[in-house]
Order: structure tokens, then C-alpha cells, then sequence
């Protein structure tokens, strides 16, 4: 009896160590409002366009507003995909992880668009979808990851190389995709600040 209780103390008090680092209601609430914030400043930039504002290219090489919102969709579903089937399969990261530093990098890199980035050929928009078509897609996969996030308590027990340079567990892997989402709704924001951009 007394082997168990000393095993039972150890769990506790070195679980984290042991077994990673927990995710905390403060997390899950901060990660929650940014998902919904990102996801509320695309249905703004996005409200009541044209067929031609969704179309305007401002140049040939250059997304249009319709074609980022597709690529937003497509990434949305590609994230959800990895982290539920590899990230949250990965090992366990190092216990010393200073996640704080961590999460607070990803949501520093990934918005900038001052560092360039070529999407993957399964992101690259094909048209399959209209701009609302994308949207409303976008909206329904979105929901699908806050309500993961909201009943997956291991998010900080499992990680996965990224291209950050280091290993990112489950929950900064949904920060990385919201913070996806913030970079390409700037795309948004600057192409509708083109010159030539249809008024209506």
C-alpha cells in the first residue's frame, strides 16, 4: 500500500516532467479567442463582395481575394488533418520546452508577410470553389477545430518538427493555423487596398 501512494505522489508531482507539459484553461481560452478573432476579421474583410471584388487580380501572378480565401480553406483542412492524425501521435517534447517563448513566436512569424512563402502545390487554389463557397467552407472547418481544441486535453503532450526550426506540440500547431488564417486575410486587406479595385 505504501508502494502505491509513493507512486501515486510521484505521478503527481513529476507527471508534467515525465509525461510533458499541460495545457492550461488560460491556453485553451487564449487559443479559443484567437481562432474566433481570426476568424471574424475574415468574415469582415470578406462581407458582401462583388463577383468582381472577389475576382480582381492586381496582377496575373497575384492571388485574387477569391483565390487566397480558397487557399485559407484548403490550409484549414490540411492543419486540422495533420494535427489530429500525426502531431497528437507524435512523442513527447522535451520537458524543459519553454512553451511561453514558444507560442509566442509562432504568433509573432507566422502573420508577418514581410517573410515570403510559397504554398505547397495541395494549397495552390484551382477554383474549386467560389469565394463564398470557400468561405463558407472555411467557417465549418474552422468550427470543427475551436470545438477541438475545447475537448482535447493533451494538446501539450505531443510534438512535431515544423518549419519554425523547432518541434511545435498540438496546440501550437492550432496556433500556427490561426495565425495562417491573420497572414492571408492581410493578403485580403491588401488587395482590396489595389488600385483598380472594383468598387462594386
Amino acid at each position: 500500500m505504501k508502494k502505491l501512494i509513493l507512486l501515486a505522489c510521484a505521478i503527481v508531482c513529476f507527471g508534467p516532467s515525465v509525461f510533458g507539459q499541460a495545457l492550461t484553461l488560460a491556453d485553451r481560452d487564449k487559443g479559443v479567442k484567437y481562432l474566433e478573432q481570426t476568424r471574424d476579421a475574415i468574415v469582415a474583410d470578406t462581407k458582401g463582395l462583388t463577383e468582381a471584388q472577389w475576382k480582381f487580380k492586381a496582377a496575373p501572378d497575384r492571388w485574387s481575394v477569391s483565390e487566397t480565401m480558397e487557399h485559407i480553406a484548403l490550409a484549414e483542412d490540411l492543419f486540422f488533418q495533420m494535427i489530429t492524425e500525426k502531431v497528437m501521435k507524435g512523442p513527447a517534447g522535451a520537458a524543459d520546452r519553454d512553451i511561453a517563448k514558444i507560442d509566442a513566436g509562432v504568433l509573432a512569424m507566422i502573420p508577418d508577410r514581410s517573410h515570403k512563402a510559397q504554398a505547397p502545390p495541395e494549397l495552390v487554389p484551382t477554383g474549386k470553389w467560389s469565394g463564398p463557397e470557400a468561405l463558407d467552407h472555411f467557417l465549418k472547418s474552422r468550427e470543427r477545430l475551436i470545438e477541438y481544441l475545447k475537448d482535447t486535453p493533451d494538446l501539450r503532450q505531443h510534438v512535431m518538427d515544423s518549419p519554425l526550426g523547432q518541434p511545435l506540440d498540438g496546440y501550437e500547431w492550432i496556433l500556427f493555423d490561426a495565425a495562417h488564417s491573420e497572414r492571408h486575410d492581410k493578403q485580403i486587406k491588401e488587395v482590396e487596398a489595389t488600385a483598380g479595385y472594383p468598387k462594386k
